[in-house]
């Protein structure tokens, strides 16, 4: 082992060689504190900002037809299917549609619910040539629905200016496409307010 004297020469020339700006009398004003801290500075590690996937825009999603329904796929049979398991999931969503269950707590179900295979009706609408249209619902947009006849017809309908029904085990329900105008994942998160009178 080193004598003490030495020890002090070796820390004295170190601190010299690492510090060569220091004047001898700082050296030795730190060699007097007893304890020398040897600082490291880790080099900095830049962050890699996260990429969020892009989907496609809505122009990329025209050309690539993503939502078009091939015309040798526009048959109502093939969706009667879809219609029945509408069904199902109406009745686990709203509890079985008792006799006894009460209706505005089932209207306040069917206003959060995906109506994709639900069989509807334009019962009332400002353009006459939709009234009477009857069909399984295909796909639900934010201001359109596109419904599927019994003739194997694909109608484009507007929600705006429009009253649809639905009906299920007897429970007859009524959709107003103006109040309406929403796309079905944004609607299953909206609170909806009670009024007293709709109009078209």
């Amino acid at each position: 082992p080193q004598g003490s004297e030495k020890a002090k020469t070796f820390v004295h020339t170190f601190l010299k060689r690492s510090m060569p700006r220091m004047k001898d009398e700082d050296i030795q004003d730190i060699l007097t504190r007893k304890a020398v801290v040897l600082k490291h500075y880790p080099p900095k590690k830049t962050k890699q900002k996260r990429r969020k996937t892009k989907g496609f825009t809505a122009k990329e999603r025209r050309e690539l037809r993503l939502f078009e329904i091939e015309p040798e796929q526009q048959k109502y049979a093939i969706f009667l299917p879809l219609h029945e398991l509408w069904k199902q999931y109406i009745r686990d969503l709203c509890h079985g549609l008792k006799p006894d269950a009460q209706p505005h707590m089932i209207q306040s179900k069917l206003l959060k619910a995906d109506f994709h295979g639900a069989i509807v009706t334009v019962t009332k609408s400002k353009c006459p040539s939709y009234v009477g249209i009857t069909g399984i619902i295909l796909q639900e947009f934010k201001h359109v629905f596109k419904i599927i006849t019994k003739e194997d017809k694909l109608k484009v309908v507007p929600k705006l200016n429009n009253v649809f029904s639905l009906e299920l085990d007897g429970f007859i329900s009524y959709i107003y496409g103006s109040k309406f105008l929403l796309r079905a994942s944004e609607r299953s998160a909206k609170k909806f307010k009670l009024k007293g009178s709709i109009d078209l």
